[in-house]
Parts: C-alpha cells; sequence; structure tokens
C-alpha cells in the first residue's frame, strides 16, 4: 500500500521532464534565437565606408562650402553691380524701385551689389576703411578689409541661397561665415591692406542698405589702382 508521502513522490518524479523532452525544449529556444538573429541581418544594411550611403559624409562642411560657393557669389555680385553714384540716385529717388530694380530683400535690410572707384583713407583698428568716391560726396563709403570680416551680405546679395537649403539656423549662418573666410583668402589675402591709404582702389563688393548715408561694403574684388 502506498502512503501519501511516497504517492507525492511518485508524482513528483513522472512529472520531470524526460532528457528527450528537455532536448526538444532546447532545440526549439535554440530555433526562436536563430530566428531572431536572422530577422536582425535581413533588417541591416551594410554601408562602406566612404559610400554615397555612408551618412558621415552628408554633415555639413562650411570650409568646403566656401571654397565651393564663394566663386559663384562673387561672379554674380560682379555681374550685378551697379555703379555708385547711379545706385545712390536710385536709391534718393524710390527707395523701394532701387531694391526691386538692383537689390535683395532681407531681414534686416535690402542687400545691393556696388562697384566704384576711390581713394582710400587710413585703415581703421577695426579693419575698415573709409574710400572718398567722386560725384558721391553725401555717402560715407567703408570697406571692410579683415581680419574680422562681418555680416551675411556676400550670403544675401544674390537671392540664391537660402535658409530652406541647409538643416538648421547653425548650418546657416556658418554659410555666411565661410563666404566671407574664403573672400579674405582669394582676394583680401593678395592685397596690402594695411598700405591702402592715398591710393586710389576700384571695389566691387556688396552692402546692406541700413542708412542711405553710409555704406558699409564687403568687397568681392579690390584692386590697388
Amino acid at each position: 500500500m502506498i502512503n501519501k508521502a511516497n504517492a507525492a513522490i511518485v508524482e513528483t518524479r513522472t512529472e520531470r521532464p524526460t532528457s528527450s523532452g528537455r532536448r526538444k525544449r532546447r532545440l526549439a529556444l535554440l530555433g526562436g534565437v536563430l530566428v531572431v538573429v536572422l530577422a536582425i541581418a535581413l533588417d541591416t544594411k551594410v554601408v562602406r565606408i566612404g559610400s554615397t550611403d555612408d551618412l558621415r559624409q552628408a554633415a555639413f562642411s562650411a570650409a568646403a562650402y566656401g571654397a565651393k560657393t564663394f566663386p559663384e557669389i562673387k561672379a554674380a555680385i560682379e555681374t550685378r553691380a551697379v555703379e555708385a553714384t547711379t545706385l545712390q540716385q536710385a536709391i534718393l529717388a524710390n527707395k523701394d524701385e532701387a531694391i526691386s530694380k538692383y537689390g535683395v530683400a532681407g531681414g534686416s535690410g535690402p542687400v545691393f551689389s556696388v562697384k566704384f572707384v576711390g581713394v582710400a583713407g587710413e585703415r581703421l583698428a577695426s579693419g575698415l576703411c573709409e574710400v572718398k568716391v567722386a560725384d558721391l560726396p553725401d555717402v560715407k563709403v567703408r570697406i571692410q578689409t579683415g581680419p574680422a570680416i562681418n555680416g551675411t551680405e556676400l550670403r544675401d546679395a544674390t537671392g540664391t541661397i537660402s535658409f530652406g537649403q541647409f538643416t538648421n539656423q547653425i548650418e546657416y549662418q556658418n554659410a555666411g561665415s565661410a563666404l566671407n573666410n574664403e573672400m579674405k583668402k582669394t582676394v583680401l589675402a593678395s592685397v596690402d591692406t594695411g598700405a591702402l591709404a592715398g591710393k586710389t582702389v576700384s571695389v566691387v563688393g556688396a552692402f546692406r542698405l541700413i542708412n542711405p548715408k553710409s555704406w558699409l561694403v564687403t568687397p568681392v574684388r579690390l584692386e590697388v589702382q
């Protein structure tokens, strides 16, 4: 006769999995792992470094942007540039018409491309240099000669560069700085900007109209005659 204790032992032993059952469980578990690994492998794309799928290639490089874009901007400003006296007369006659005909509207003021010949004054510590332009007695014309080049006039002068072309505001701002830096390397580097006083200079550049009687020009061409 089997007592209750022995019956419990017999029942417990009969519930233990057999070696065959354990193997089946291990195989099932292994199969599940293989399925997960296979799913991950199928969902994984191998990207070769340097290929077009390498997302690092999409990172914005301000230096590369400036080197590539500045020649185009320089050429466009030179093409759009209006003689200073003609531009002044147009602005004084009707500013809105002048903007429509010669300028590019901007958030903090329209940007104009201009060209002129004048006599340079002493270069200031700020890097600005006043230029006396004949037939333009009522306008104070200054040019940026570095080392610091401020503003986004080069970026905004042609109307071909817009915020939507960049990922964010930082990139958009860096694009303007990159164009300024490239201008320093390709335009100002070949000019002795510390020895301009008293010399006749030919300038092509861009300025933002804030005060009709004071123009701060960022040059894209500066030649000493």
